[in-house]
């Protein structure tokens, strides 16, 4: 039961967080993967390598902000991106996103070219990340360059990221 005291919870505030943790798991991935796992070769040398796998993440959201005529940051070379570059791409794809989530959540809900709506696109955008964060984790242990424990743990501790 909430106390009179309370704020009140405002869920398009609070999807726009959890969007800019999503991000920030992401980053947080990124800072405590092992170098020499961004380049390796996948295993029998079939599948994307770490680099290729994040330049996806961003390069899909280049894709969705293209179809929904928001900022356009420039896409990246899978086989060039370095891991700071790559950071960056992923905060500017995200800031260009949230605008686009913003406008959405104060007008009609609707994501041009995504259905079924903006609470739908979120869910889809976080899902796409965690889904390629669980490929990253595994094959970077595959290649012998696991995350660090903690950070294996610490992608999951939502509430301090």
């Amino acid at each position: 039961m909430a106390t009179k005291d309370a704020a009140p919870f405002i869920l398009s505030e609070a999807l726009l967080s959890a969007f800019d943790i999503n991000d920030r798991i992401n980053l947080y991935l990124i800072e405590n993967l092992p170098e020499a796992a961004w380049r390796a070769e996948p295993p029998n040398g079939k599948g994307r390598t770490v680099a290729a796998i994040v330049a996806h993440l961003h390069n899909v959201r280049v894709m969705w902000l293209k179809a929904t005529n928001g900022t356009v940051p420039e896409q990246l070379d899978p086989h060039r991106v370095t891991q700071a570059r790559a950071a960056k791409a992923l905060e500017q794809s995200r800031a260009a996103l949230k605008d686009v989530l913003e406008v959405s959540l104060k007008s009609d809900g609707r994501i041009r070219g995504f259905r079924p709506d903006v609470a739908g696109f979120f869910g889809y955008l976080i899902a796409h990340d965690a889904h390629h964060r669980g490929q990253i984790t595994m094959l970077a242990r595959q290649v012998g360059h696991p995350i660090p424990q903690k950070a294996t743990f610490g992608m999951w501790e939502w509430g301090v990221r």
